[in-house]
């Protein structure tokens, strides 16, 4: 057996040799990329997604904030995180919310009403974080190698999770957000 690892491109070393010790299943996938799979890099730091981001805040009422425990070998992988991901060229980020969600925690857009979104701009990226209320329950599901697991969490619980930073960062405004429109505590 080869004992080589190869990291990704903006990928470390150590970051490759954790892919190796999660299932294959699990594994980051193959094959071909999206033109808005790539990093961007400037003066602020250096994020994915050529084309920006987006991300999906899914709120049940009675069973709270989704979340998704996000693979090792993905940025700063083992976090939790929103389903969400890169957009595509001309990509509304409301609809790739929407894709990226469906993609990754079969997510079904028709259970869903979009309630607001929050940008996070530096100027040469953006990420868009898309609140969307259930309107028809419905369970996640892992459906590609991207998601460790994926929970429902009560809204006073997320941030005791170890969150992705940035998702860590927005949370006390979102949750903000949501709780003023009414929305309830599972």
């Amino acid at each position: 057996m080869d004992s080589t690892v190869t990291p990704w491109p903006g990928e470390s070393l150590s970051a490759a040799s954790r892919s190796r010790e999660v299932p294959f299943e699990l594994r980051r996938p193959l094959g071909p990329r999206d033109p808005g799979d790539a990093w961007v890099e400037g003066v602020r730091g250096k994020f994915w997604g050529r084309f920006g981001s987006a991300g999906l805040l899914v709120h049940d009422p009675a069973k709270g904030i989704l979340l998704q425990h996000r693979a090792l070998w993905s940025d700063q992988g083992g976090t939790w995180g929103l389903p969400g991901g890169a957009l595509h060229q001309g990509e509304e980020a409301i609809h790739g919310a929407l894709r990226e969600a469906k993609e990754e925690a079969a997510v079904p857009p028709e259970n869903l009403h979009v309630l607001f979104t929050s940008v996070f701009d530096v100027g040469y990226w953006s990420y868009t974080t898309v609140a969307a209320q259930v309107l028809e329950p419905f369970e996640p599901a892992i459906s590609d190698p991207e998601s460790l697991e994926l929970q429902w969490v009560g809204i006073d619980s997320v941030s005791e999770k170890e969150l992705h930073p940035g998702f860590a960062a927005a949370w006390p405004a979102l949750r903000g957000r949501l709780q003023g429109l009414g929305t309830e505590n599972p």
